[in-house]
């Protein structure tokens, strides 16, 4: 998978993408990441990439010349057809799903605005989709860029040493993680459940299954409500909330 990411920031989305299981995957030549500064196609002594908006208003809007040619630029680094991202506060909410479908492209171009944002003229001629990490609002979008190269480049096949790792994560199935232990067993902080130390790998799943659905409805109960339950994961969820409410009481 090749990402291409316009930035005024190049140094920043490639130091990001060198690190953890990102930078294996670009070392196994599973990933490779490109950045584009939009200064270095402008044809003006300043380097000039932004302008005050029309309406007035504070701040200053990326300006469109510059962002075409470093996009056409990018476009014709390699014959791959690309969806254009612009990573925006206006953007739909970022999701396990969406980066799944992302991750199984041969290409993306992601898109960093800075300053107050791009011409909407731009955005309504080019962009293909906006996406938002979150309800709040960045410096830019290098940061969001680079959380979604990394979501996306860890399920790149061979990306991560152990396989299953990835569809074990929270979001997978629709659900937070379970809790997680490891050595020692026994702790000033408390034990290991006495279920993971048993041996028996059905009830093993069985309580991270429960977990997993009870740290779901006590953290995120919208996703639960997006979710429509069987049968054995009604009763494991009723206990759990059972349990918690007389711990609770």
């Amino acid at each position: 998978m090749r990402i291409d990411v316009l930035t005024l920031f190049p140094d920043l989305i490639l130091a990001n993408a060198q690190a953890g299981v990102v930078g294996r995957a670009q070392e196994r030549g599973l990933l490779q990441v490109a950045a584009w500064n939009p200064r270095d196609h402008t044809h003006d002594n300043y380097r000039r990439v932004d302008e005050r908006p029309f309406g007035g208003g504070p701040g200053m809007l990326m300006l469109i010349d510059p962002l075409r040619e470093t996009l056409a630029a990018a476009r014709a680094a390699t014959s791959d057809p690309a969806p254009v991202i612009y990573l925006s506060p206006q953007g739909e909410r970022l999701t396990q799903k969406r980066v799944r479908t992302l991750a199984a492209l041969p290409r993306l171009i992601l898109i960093c605005g800075r300053y107050e944002g791009l011409d909407e003229r731009f955005v309504q001629a080019e962009v293909d989709l906006e996406l938002s990490i979150g309800d709040y609002v960045l410096s830019g979008g290098e940061l969001a860029a680079s959380v979604l190269i990394d979501a996306v480049g860890r399920l790149q096949e061979g990306a991560l040493n152990d396989a299953d790792s990835a569809s074990q994560d929270s979001f997978e199935q629709g659900l937070l993680d379970c809790p997680l232990y490891t050595r020692p067993e026994r702790h000033e902080l408390g034990e290991v459940p006495e279920v993971l130390r048993s041996g028996d790998h059905r009830a093993i799943a069985r309580w991270r299954r429960q977990q997993a659905l009870g740290r779901t409805w006590l953290r995120r109960p919208d996703l639960l409500a997006r979710m429509s339950l069987g049968s054995d994961d009604r009763v494991l969820l009723d206990a759990f909330i059972r349990r918690h409410r007389t711990q609770g009481s």
